[in-house]
């Protein structure tokens, strides 16, 4: 599908969900439907056999309805689920309602955002009921919070419109245009901005959470920057602390730190009016061992010397693309975005092109392949300078139809030469054929690391690189096949942390937005360090202090949430 036609088709998602949510949440302000519509709708549940309920205030679709098979997967074929209803729901006072008869019944109840849960922690066997956000997508500006409001369904590239067209403003939040902020902002949250303006949580102001007590009592609690005790610890606990661990998020309040009056559009970070977008590629045929070793060690040196938090390649974001060398047409691909109206822009991103490509002595050519979730860019072979918003829509990847494995790694320093061997070893293994397998290292540093460590729940604040392994297949039957060659590739990647990255003087843990069960596995981690400290490190103890707080029941779960103390 063309990217017009992926533009087209979020366009009247975001359209349709807006009207759904503006319907719903107009129905729920009454106790009854016109005698038209009840007719209607009264016709509709007995040729269905009253598969779905449709309330005033809830929407509960149950398994023999059509709409099913889309409301228990998500992006990841992978993982689906056959739960007792799905309920959909456009108000914080639905999802209140659908998490207290859950609780009611003892019904194991998971949230599904924007569906792109990496992992099995939404979609499983042991789920009976899925509360589904997507219908509470708003994005607006509260007054009452002198703050921007984001319902917990709202996707990034809904959010990046409302802010920028309405406000000029915007956050420094994911490139994937459909990722649900619920999930998305409780884990931290990256993007193409983020060596300019920080992590997406860096601009968190508060959340609004339906939580659990001891007593089995739902109840909806607003959480601040500004609060005290508590409810400081259960804002703290959103700043990355990930999605499923506390509560149920219904909305997002967010204004930078420091952001003075009652302008909206002086409260968020403004982003460039137009930037530079380049894609080039290297083809796998012309590059040996020695050439492709020089390619990494230019990368990496390069975020080194240039991930300062006011270097002046503060807006410079750049995705090195190391697909499997599989087929004879194969290309690495190299990504960059950059602010075009920075001083002498054209001049910095020409001299960081030369600066990676330096000694490579393999000549960059049009990137003409598919890498992971980005379509080939042949048109963008020299930089060209786009206006922001159409470039943001414009890299926005994503296919749903796959299946998918990842992990993921902070690099505080660039490769070494026997991480390099050892990529480059994977890449090329015989035996080993998928065009769709590959390692992202994106840039890192810049504004993420002028936080402190302990200011927001993301602990990893001096890293300048930050790795993504994929791989995506479409045969449920190839899984094996697929999920060895990652898990291999992985643990010898880090011999030293027992087949995992912990903090150490060059790698420093995992993003917890990149669930990976593997680090659970003692198969596949057989180091001393545990899952929650490669994703938490020395804030683990703290968000459980506020896991046993806010959920003492531990009643919101997954494989990887946080544990009570």
């Amino acid at each position: 599908m063309s990217k017009k036609n992926n533009s087209e088709r979020d366009l009247g998602r975001r359209s349709l969900l807006t009207g759904a949510a503006a319907v719903a949440g107009g129905a729920a302000l009454t106790t009854a439907l016109p005698a038209s519509a009840q007719a209607a709708t009264s016709t509709s549940a007995a040729t269905a056999n009253a598969v779905t309920t449709v309330t005033p205030d809830l929407i509960s679709v149950a398994p023999a309805d059509p709409r099913f098979p889309d409301l228990v997967r998500g992006t990841n074929q992978r993982w689906s689920a056959n739960p007792e209803q799905v309920r959909l729901v456009t108000t914080t006072a639905q999802a209140l309602r659908a998490v207290q008869e859950a609780v009611t019944a003892n019904k194991r109840l998971t949230v599904r955002s924007g569906g792109h849960c990496y992992e099995d922690f939404v979609f499983n066997s042991q789920v009976q009921v899925v509360v589904d956000m997507s219908g509470m997508n708003q994005v607006y500006f509260d007054t009452a919070k002198n703050a921007f409001a984001i319902e917990a369904g709202a996707s990034n590239l809904q959010i990046y419109e409302t802010l920028y067209k309405l406000y000029g403003v915007t956050l420094p939040a994911g490139s994937c245009s459909s990722v649900g902020a619920g999930g998305h902002i409780s884990g931290g949250g990256y993007g193409l901005l983020s060596r300019l303006h920080g992590l997406t949580v860096d601009h968190l102001y508060g959340v609004e959470v339906v939580v659990v007590n001891a007593n089995g009592t739902a109840r909806v609690v607003v959480a601040t920057r500004d609060s005290t005790g508590p409810e400081k610890e259960l804002w703290w606990a959103h700043t990355g602390g990930g999605g499923g661990n506390f509560g149920l998020i219904t909305r997002y309040w967010m204004r930078t730190p420091g952001a003075t009056g009652t302008d909206p559009t002086q409260l968020l970070p403004k982003p460039p009016s137009e930037v530079f977008v380049h894609s080039t590629a290297f083809n796998w045929a012309q590059l040996n061992e020695q050439s492709f070793s020089r390619l990494i060690q230019n990368w990496g040196a390069w975020h080194e010397q240039n991930s300062a938090p006011n270097s002046p390649y503060n807006s410079l974001f750049g995705l090195l693309k190391l697909t499997h060398n599989s087929f004879a047409n194969s290309q690495i691909g190299l990504l960059t975005q950059m602010d075009a109206t920075v001083p002498n822009a054209q001049g910095l991103l020409n001299d960081y092109l030369s600066a990676i490509t330096a000694g490579v002595g393999v000549t960059p050519t049009a990137m003409t392949q598919r890498m992971g979730e980005h379509a080939a860019m042949p048109q963008f072979s020299s930089p060209r300078k786009l206006p922001w918003y159409i470039a943001t829509d414009w890299l926005s990847g994503g296919n749903p139809t796959l299946r998918g494995k990842y992990k993921s790694a902070y690099s505080r320093k660039g490769f070494s030469a026997y991480q390099i061997a050892t990529l480059y070893k994977h890449l090329n293994l015989a035996g080993y054929s998928n065009g769709d397998a590959l390692v992202q290292v994106d840039s890192y540093g810049g504004r993420v690391n002028a936080v402190g460590a302990a200011e927001t729940a993301v602990p990893q604040r001096d890293s300048v690189l930050k790795l993504q392994y994929q791989t995506y297949w479409t045969d449920p039957g190839d899984e094996a096949r697929h999920v060895t060659w990652i898990r291999n590739f992985y643990r010898e990647m880090y011999p030293e942390g027992g087949g995992v990255p912990i903090p150490n003087d060059r790698n420093d843990g995992c993003y917890i937005n990149y669930p990976d069960k593997d680090l659970s596995d003692p198969a596949w981690n057989t180091g001393s360090s545990t899952w929650s400290t490669l994703y938490y490190k020395g804030n683990y103890a703290r968000l459980q202090q506020a896991k046993a707080t806010w959920d003492p029941s531990n009643f919101f779960r997954h494989a990887q949430s946080v544990r009570l103390p």
